[in-house]
């Protein structure tokens, strides 16, 4: 259940309520709106439920709203105008403006991730996306630069205004990864990967929790509970394409669970096309079908020489086809109520 408090509530009585769901067994989550405040309540003690219910005349309490899906902080429920991110140099996610992150798949060289950040930054992307730690199918194929890449990303992003997402994979990567990276991308193959999940719930920084290749919508949001319920509630749901019968594609790209999951949850929600049909020539089309269906952001790959990748070359834009696709979403944009700055 959720304490919808009214929009003049004190500390005090906030404080109060907050006191008292601990006294009944249960987790209180502080979640401040512009408006209001709103305290869930997490656990499965059942004790005392009827005493929590008998604080919905307590002050500074508007109403208790049970809610019957088994994500609780996520629900649409706990924040129904939605959550805004502030990802830090001006960009948010959540709102009016669709936030666009490119960027090569990994991190090559010094030159590769220059060059990148360079054309993606002036083709109006505002993160630089790019693997230092790479999960790989093959344990003989590229695992990426650890550390020295990280510090190429941070670099190329300084120097072209961008922000930081690059993947984690393990819980002991997070702390080296803290001073370089602005947001913590978790990919398909650790979406229930609950260590990792738990100790991003510790830090302050926005997580883009990416849906498993098999996951269910209901999955892809316990696994951002987990996230969510160890007090970090700066989590971005991604759209990367799921597996199916069909083989003509790398995945099946869910456009139809962007406005599911808008129903379901108050995160934003950002659609990857490029690992979503693992094919360069499908990517532009399905990142305008994802703005329109109301994505708050996207993911692309991007590269300078595609063809000579080290990894997921084949869904790599060039740079010429990005600086394509950001007029095509800035035309389709305001046709949903939506811009790219």
């Amino acid at each position: 259940m959720i304490f919808n408090m009214v929009s003049e509530a004190t500390e005090e009585q906030i404080n109060h309520i907050v006191s008292r769901i601990k006294e009944c067994g249960y987790e209180a989550h502080l979640i401040r709106g512009k408006e209001r405040t709103v305290i869930g309540v997490v656990g499965n003690s059942g004790r005392h439920r009827s005493e929590l219910e008998a604080l919905s005349s307590a002050p500074g309490v508007e109403e208790i709203v049970k809610i019957s899906h088994p994500f609780k902080l996520a629900a649409r429920s706990v924040r129904p105008e939605g959550t805004v991110l502030d990802l830090g140099k001006g960009v948010t996610i959540g709102g009016k403006d669709i936030a666009v992150a490119a960027g090569p798949c990994a991190v090559e060289s010094p030159a590769q991730i220059a060059d990148i950040a360079a054309k993606v930054a002036k083709a109006g992307a505002r993160l630089l996306r790019g693997g230092a730690f790479k999960p790989r199918t093959s344990p003989y194929s590229f695992q990426g630069l650890g550390e020295e890449g990280l510090k190429l990303l941070r670099d190329a992003a300084d120097k072209n205004g961008l922000l930081v997402v690059s993947e984690v994979m393990d819980p002991s990567q997070i702390e080296i990864m803290l001073p370089y990276v602005d947001v913590m991308q978790v990919g398909a193959r650790n979406m229930q990967n609950y260590h990792l999940l738990r100790g991003l719930g510790e830090i302050d920084k926005p997580v883009l929790l990416k849906r498993g290749m098999s996951a269910t919508i209901e999955e892809l949001l316990l696994s951002a509970e987990y996230i969510m319920a160890g007090g970090n509630y700066k989590v971005i749901l991604c759209e990367r394409g799921i597996r199916t019968f069909d083989t003509y594609l790398r995945n099946t790209l869910d456009i139809a669970a962007i406005p599911v999951i808008k129903t379901l949850s108050h995160l934003p929600v950002v659609a990857d096309p490029s690992h979503g049909t693992g094919r360069r020539d499908k990517v532009a089309p399905m990142a305008r079908a994802a703005v329109a269906a109301g994505a708050d952001g996207l993911i692309i790959e991007v590269h300078p020489d595609p063809e000579r990748a080290l990894s997921d070359g084949v869904q790599s834009l060039y740079p010429d086809q990005f600086a394509q696709l950001m007029q095509e979403v800035r035309a389709i944009a305001p046709a949903v109520g939506r811009r790219v700055p």
